[in-house]
């Protein structure tokens, strides 16, 4: 029984999977993030595009928060 304890106490051995995980959440938040950035730096005076780019923008900021992205001031 004792032995059973320690064994579910004993850390999961990091995987080849888990390393290809989290390399692929590194290459999607840095490719949000690039798109971000570019939409920031978008200047437009026609209200249909800025309406287009506002709802883009946000559309990259949930993604990126639902990757563990927070806005870094």
């Amino acid at each position: 029984m004792e032995e059973q304890q320690n064994q579910a106490a004993a850390p999961k051995p990091v995987t080849a999977n888990d390393n290809a995980e989290v390399a692929e959440r590194k290459r999607r938040r840095q490719a949000l993030e690039l798109q971000r950035e570019r939409i920031l730096s978008e200047r437009t005076s026609s209200p249909h595009r800025r309406s287009a780019l506002t709802i883009a923008l946000a559309d990259i900021e949930e993604k990126l928060s639902e990757l563990g992205w927070s806005i870094h001031l």
